[in-house]
């Protein structure tokens, strides 16, 4: 769903990282598998991308694309899949309120991870500038993506 997600979508102006459905699709696979088995999967779309799949965005593959501007999103997928689903298995009840903070909480960690290589890709010794392209302009979007991916997996037992 990863791979799929990643070729749908569009680049900003002047902006080294895509606009992608990527994070709508680990989000779901977090709620949807749970910690650890939402965290392999994100580990298989990686190591299939760094062995030349072409499963990245741009159906680019290889690890010149883990070592570009986004490298450090794709890695922080899989820890976002792991805080997600165990965030999720910890809710007593799965309400969209409560998937959306788990979502909300992996995202965060996509930043994290995204921003800070980036800001090192980039030279950003200020932050401002990964700040800039790297998180400001995605925020609202992945909050569409989080209560979408909440709203699809309300339902789903566990």
């Amino acid at each position: 769903m990863t791979a799929v997600c990643a070729q749908i979508g569009f680049h900003l102006p002047g902006n080294p990282v895509p606009v992608t459905l990527q994070v709508f699709a680990v989000v779901m696979c977090g709620m949807a598998l749970g910690g650890r088995l939402g965290t392999l999967a994100q580990i298989e779309y990686l190591v299939a991308g760094a062995l030349g799949a072409p499963v990245f965005a741009g159906f680019k593959g290889g690890l010149v694309v883990l070592a570009g501007p986004t490298g450090g999103y794709l890695v922080g997928f899989v820890a976002a899949a792991f805080v997600i689903g165990a965030l999720v298995e910890g809710l007593p009840r799965r309400s969209v309120a409560g998937l959306c903070l788990a979502g909300l909480a992996g995202v965060a960690v996509i930043y994290i991870f995204g921003r800070a290589w980036f800001a090192i890709w980039l030279g950003d010794l200020t932050g401002l500038g990964s700040w800039a392209l790297g998180v400001a302009p995605f925020v609202g979007l992945d909050a569409v993506k989080v209560v979408a991916a909440a709203a699809i997996c309300r339902g789903r037992a566990r």
